[in-house]
């Protein structure tokens, strides 16, 4: 596709069978499948986290011709657990979150200054998305982002990541388990299973 943006070329690893797909700026792709099919793998393929094959191109520049550690300034990867390796959430953020994100969270903006060992898990995960969301990538990959939230805030999570990447121009890829959040929140579907990736 010569407008593609974020160019995936039978990727495939130790449990990762081929996949390809190709997104366009602000398109959102919604990966789902059975546990073991290789959800997560695919995700840390495309960060360059993982060994793998296949072709992997933004913008025109393929994921061997850069250094790890700038792709990964570009393609951002949230893991369905997130790390936090200060004491204070701020300590983590280069900059302040816009104060519509706070509502959009359904977080308290206090939190900003709050000692990560008192938050709770809903509160890191999504915290945890407010912090990729505001580096800006040009491809965010997202791992199960709004799992063992409520149907709410799940829903309000969701909002906000379809409106920032869309807003920000950038790409997603996005596991999960709900096929409901799949249908909402999709431009594309990919089906992963024991043969491979399936494009609908």
């Amino acid at each position: 596709m010569s407008d593609a943006f974020f160019s995936v070329d039978a990727v495939r690893g130790a449990n990762l069978r081929p996949v390809s797909f190709t997104l366009r700026p602000g398109e959102i792709l919604m990966v789902q499948g059975e546990s073991g099919v290789g959800k997560s793998q695919l995700l840390r393929a495309l960060a360059d986290l993982d060994a793998h094959e296949g072709k992997v191109v933004l913008n025109g520049v393929e994921q061997q011709q850069m250094p790890p550690s700038q792709w990964r300034r570009r393609v951002v990867y949230l893991p369905a657990e997130s790390a936090w390796w200060d004491d204070y959430v701020d300590q983590h953020f280069t900059e302040n979150l816009p104060e519509t994100w706070w509502a959009a969270l359904r977080l308290k903006p206090e939190l900003f200054r709050a000692e990560v060992a008192r938050l709770s898990s809903g509160e890191r995960q999504r915290l945890a998305v407010a912090r990729a969301l505001v580096l800006k990538p040009k491809v965010l990959l997202l791992d199960e982002p709004t799992a063992n939230l409520d149907a709410v805030t799940a829903k309000a999570v969701g909002e906000l990541l379809s409106e920032q990447i869309k807003a920000q121009g950038s790409a997603g890829v996005w596991v999960t388990h709900d096929a409901s959040e799949a249908a909402r929140f999709a431009d594309k579907q990919l089906y992963l299973d024991a043969e491979g990736g399936h494009i609908t």
